[in-house]
């Protein structure tokens, strides 16, 4: 009896065990997928290569950008003069290394692919936690994957509208003496462009992070509104980190994110009335 129990001991691990390593081999599955669709999409962007550098990368150089000239009418209707007029191209790209232009051709391609994929990612994560949550939580996250993906998108426009042309217009004039010209390399305008936009893109997802952290029970609308203060001081932060040290384009910057932080403060106070109504049903 000893010896069968004792057997049988090492049995239940090896299951238990073997019933986390399908957990991971299904992740693992998930990952790779997502994966080849981030692939799949760069492939088809690396071929369009004179569409996405010509006109979408080298785009927010342009005098002609749409950013800059909604700017500049502003500037003179708050009799500003041209303060945020970007007339010329105050600066050249070059490629110093060998790979220089391919590492970036492949680089960026990989960044669209992520971007054009963002949903299909997404939609693999969520059928991965899904099985793992009860119905009704099933039902009330429905419309996880679009809203998600619309966040993410907006914020994928904004970084490419308004915080790049802003960096863009500022350290591409930016000059310490006339004796120095700004001649940046591609790797640079290229890595600026991206982090500026997938930085954009994943900062607009706070309402999504905020609402399934209320859920489970580490944020509460409370503590959203005690540490309001320390937000906006970390907005602030956040905004200098990823556009020009001048004042205008870090309150542009700041704004859409604190009305985030507003909305995600609301979106925790429906998550716990959700709750309590639910618990209340139960009991």
């Amino acid at each position: 009896m000893n010896r069968n129990k004792q057997i049988g001991k090492p049995q239940q691990n090896t299951e238990k065990e073997m019933s986390f390593l399908d957990h991971l081999e299904e992740l693992r599955w998930h990952l790779i997928r997502a994966t080849i669709a981030v692939v799949l999409v760069a492939c088809v962007a690396f071929l369009m290569k004179s569409f996405i550098f010509d006109t979408l990368l080298f785009g927010p150089k342009n005098p002609d950008f749409p950013t800059y000239k909604l700017l500049c009418k502003i500037s003179n209707f708050m009799g500003l003069e041209e303060s945020f007029c970007f007339k010329d191209e105050a600066f050249r790209i070059q490629s110093r290394t060998m790979a220089g232009q391919f590492s970036a051709h492949i680089w960026t391609s990989i960044t669209l692919g992520f971007v054009a994929a963002f949903p299909y990612i997404l939609w693999e994560f969520w059928r991965f936690i899904s099985p793992g949550l009860q119905k009704n939580e099933r039902r009330n996250s429905r419309g996880f994957i679009f809203i998600a993906s619309f966040l993410f998108f907006t914020g994928v426009l904004f970084g490419y509208y308004v915080v790049t042309p802003l960096s863009i217009n500022f350290l591409g004039s930016y000059q310490v003496s006339e004796q120095v010209f700004n001649d940046f390399d591609l790797s640079s305008y290229t890595g600026l462009v991206r982090a500026s936009v997938i930085a954009s893109g994943l900062i607009f997802e706070l309402p999504i992070i905020i609402y399934f952290l209320t859920k489970i029970g580490i944020v509460t609308p409370q503590f959203l509104k005690t540490y309001r203060k320390y937000a906006l001081v970390l907005v602030l932060i956040l905004s200098a980190i990823i556009t020009p040290p001048d004042i205008a384009s870090q309150v542009i910057v700041a704004v859409p994110v604190l009305i985030l932080y507003e909305i995600s403060i609301f979106i925790s106070k429906g998550v716990l009335r959700k709750q309590r109504k639910l618990e209340k049903a139960q009991r």
